[in-house]
């Protein structure tokens, strides 16, 4: 049986790491990107079954890698996990976050990293076909 592929697209290291080796020692595959556009371009040729992203980032923010991986036949359905620090009626970016239709939305200062693996593979469960 092909192991899950989840993509982490963050610019923290320290956190795209961390979440990497959660993932998996619970038995996932993971591919890891530190802007949108390298996860932009991993996501459409390895297409995981779930992508955590980051909204702020350099060279591609993650609002505008949703923007443009929701025009993909298969990016549109692909299950995603906004992890950010972004406050986002704070800051209007509540309506650009759902415009990309992510899954959940959940907030690093909020959230321990077990919660976000547990949320991770309950969306994987719901959108397995």
């Amino acid at each position: 049986m092909a192991m899950t592929k989840i993509l982490i697209v963050d610019d923290d290291e320290i956190l795209r790491n961390m979440y990497k080796t959660k993932f998996v020692n619970r038995g996932y595959d993971v591919v890891t990107a530190e802007n949108g556009e390298t996860g932009l371009n991993l996501a459409l040729s390895q297409k995981p079954a779930l992508i955590l992203l980051d909204i702020r980032m350099p060279i591609m923010d993650g609002v505008t890698m949703m923007e443009k991986l929701r025009t993909d036949p298969w990016g549109r359905g692909v299950p995603i996990i906004i992890l950010s620090v972004v406050e986002p009626v704070r800051e209007n970016i509540l309506d650009n976050i759902a415009k990309g239709k992510p899954a959940y939305y959940l907030e690093k200062a909020n959230t321990t990293p077990e919660q976000v693996v547990e949320k991770a593979e309950e969306i994987i469960n719901l959108y397995k076909d």
